[in-house]
């Protein structure tokens, strides 16, 4: 049996000859121009490397779209590489705790730059101003530029900060790996990390936008460090805080700054003057956010939205997995229960996205006209309309995407037949929305309303049903087909108002598959041949979820007792490309660079989590 106890010594008979060079790692090294733009804007600390790490994951494909590494560099470990990225992020801060107790620290462990943890705002902090809050246990490892694109690098639990919510409460600080408390100890778990890893990266090769995990370095008792990339780390929170003070010149700065990055990424119009940038911001917001809370609807997507735009990029991008979550059903009743309050549900998400809309409204218009108005001055602001217009235009368009219409099917009906989309919304909204006749429980984590229809199953079944048998689904077959597990037996009792509604149901969609076929000039039965096609991978039966996932970690945590670091690797890209529903997109996976046994128990792996998100296909 083979161990992964070292990684970084998986592929040793390379040695020096490993014709592989990783100069590139020494750019991330703390340094951050957001340090310069925004100087109130971070804590800066000390930091020192931390020994006894070990890689137990790494991104080769992020690394290779950053530059870190050569883009034929083949998917393995070897002792130069894994060395490389520990000394670059196996490291600890050295904070107010080491320095009021004059923590001993040989010179030779300690890093030449400062590293920043940023500071935002954070609703759990008693001041709901950002004076005290932001990065707890993270620090901004530095960023690197390559191919036109600037990537912002940051690691979770490289210590406990000034800005976590325990010194905040406490007022003290505390010692990095303090047993007495979690969160604030500023230490990151292994499990959550791999998870994070796992889910991020799917959700990327599905077209959502989300920070993403470049590395995971393993220690002792569980820990971990936990390494995220992405374009543009900002939240919307690293604004509000200075929205909150009334700072109009810190939030000049930062606004700028977030600008700046944004232009040299290409994601941004050029030649607009100031004020007219401070002006777009309100739109580009309102926009970014309707698309994104439409997305996590559509999706079942879970990602706690509040008011103080903590818990998501400035893109509406996804961050901080550890609340985040991809329901099998419509859980639409599901809340998260953090101690001392309670999460949002997923429609509450538009809600808290409409309202952050509302709050870049107010910053826009302090930026420009140099005067804080009070939030209640923007209830009727023509941009929540434009907020309101583009979430249902885009909710409208992940629907015909799940029921497998091409883009340019999608684009007729989307300016040609909303009345069509809409009909068959409310009904598809009918099953969708049902809840058990069990009522509200609690779960282990919260509380919540079972849904019982899967409408994923409904979308890639019924086309084939109709191409086959060449009639509509009979209200038996239907319900067989759509009941999930939580259903009850009253929840599939069929009658006459569910009846109505399941014809209903056919006999609209059937409208958008006849006007579309029409219009395109294509055969009724061609067309729902190309949507069973396309909807049988967008709404695959074994879609990853909230539930499975930490299952899914678990086990691949647990085999790597039996396998090497590369075998895991493999298991990990493969399931990842798994995971990938996107019709037209090349799902095979890469050819495998391992012995005939190694490939077998490779595949044996992929069965047992395949397994498990079968499961678990329904749940949280």
């Amino acid at each position: 049996m083979k161990s992964n106890t070292k990684p970084q010594r998986a592929s040793a008979r390379q040695g020096k000859q490993n014709p592989w060079r990783y100069d590139r790692f020494r750019l991330i090294n703390g340094t951050h121009d957001f340090k310069e733009a925004v100087p109130q804007g971070a804590v800066e600390y000390s930091v020192r490397l931390r020994k006894g790490g070990r890689l137990a994951y790494f991104n080769y494909a992020l690394a290779k779209e950053m530059g870190l590494i050569a883009a034929d560099h083949p998917q393995k470990m070897n002792r130069k590489l894994a060395a490389t990225v520990l000394d670059t992020f196996g490291i600890q801060i050295i904070n107010e705790y080491d320095v009021m107790n004059n923590t001993p620290i040989p010179k030779k462990n300690m890093k030449s730059h400062t590293y920043m943890a940023t500071r935002y705002l954070q609703l759990q902090h008693p001041d709901h101003t950002g004076r005290t809050s932001g990065d707890g246990r993270s620090i901004w490892n530095g960023q690197i530029s390559s191919r036109g694109t600037t990537w912002d690098i940051s690691s979770c639990g490289t210590g406990a900060t000034c800005l976590s919510p325990a010194t905040a409460i406490e007022q003290k600080y505390f010692k990095t790996g303090d047993p007495s408390v979690s969160y604030g100890c500023g230490y990151a778990n292994l499990s959550l990390g791999i998870s994070a890893a796992l889910m991020s990266e799917i959700f990327y090769r599905n077209g959502i936008s989300t920070e993403r995990t470049l590395a995971v370095i393993e220690y002792p008792h569980g820990n971990a460090i936990n390494v995220r990339a992405g374009p543009n780390l900002l939240r919307p929170s690293h604004l509000f805080r200075y929205l909150k003070q009334g700072d109009l010149e810190g939030l000049c700065k930062a606004v700028d700054y977030f600008i700046a990055r944004q232009r040299s990424n290409g994601h941004w119009p050029k030649h607009v003057s100031r004020k007219k940038h401070y002006a777009y911001l309100a739109e580009y917001m309102a926009r970014r956010f309707a698309q994104a809370a439409a997305r996590f609807e559509s999706d079942y997507l879970f990602v706690w939205l509040d008011w103080d735009g903590d818990n998501i990029l400035m893109d509406g991008g996804i961050i901080d997995y550890g609340s985040v979550r991809q329901f099998g059903l419509y859980h639409h009743e599901y809340r998260f229960d953090d101690t001392d309050r309670w999460s949002t549900t997923i429609p509450e998400q538009k809600r808290k996205a409409r309202y952050i809309v509302q709050t870049f409204i107010q910053l826009s218009d302090f930026l420009v006209n140099g005067k804080k108005r009070p939030i209640q001055t923007f209830t009727r602001h023509t941009l929540l309309k434009v907020f309101d217009r583009e979430f249902e235009r885009h909710l409208y368009h992940h629907l015909l995407y799940k029921i497998g219409f091409n883009a340019l099917h999608r684009e007729y009906l989307l300016n040609e037949e909303q009345d069509l989309i809409e009909k068959f919304q409310r009904v598809f909204r009918y099953f969708e929305k049902a809840k058990s006749k069990r009522g509200p429980h609690k779960v282990s984590d919260g509380w919540t309303w079972d849904a019982i229809y899967c409408m994923r199953d409904m979308l890639r079944e019924l086309p084939v049903h109709l191409c086959e048998k060449e009639a509509i689904m009979s209200p038996a077959v239907f319900m067989n087909t759509i009941a999930s597990s939580y259903a009850t037996k009253r929840d599939r009792t069929l009658n006459e108002t569910k009846i109505k509604k399941i014809q209903k149901f056919q006999k609209r969609y059937l409208a958008l598959v006849r006007q579309t076929a029409d219009r395109f000039n294509k055969p009724e039965r061609k067309l729902l041949l190309e949507l069973g096609m396309r909807s049988a991978i967008i709404n695959q039966y074994d879609r990853i979820t909230g539930g499975s996932i930490l299952l899914v970690t678990g086990k691949i945590l647990r085999e790597r007792r039996r396998s090497s670091f590369d075998e895991m690797q493999q298991v990990i890209h493969d399931f990842i490309q798994y995971q990938k529903m996107r019709p037209g997109s090349e799902k095979k996976t890469e050819v495998k660079m391992l012995h005939s046994e190694e490939q077998r128990r490779s595949q044996q792996v992929m069965n047992k989590i395949i397994g498990l998100v079968r499961e678990y296909r329904e749940s949280l």
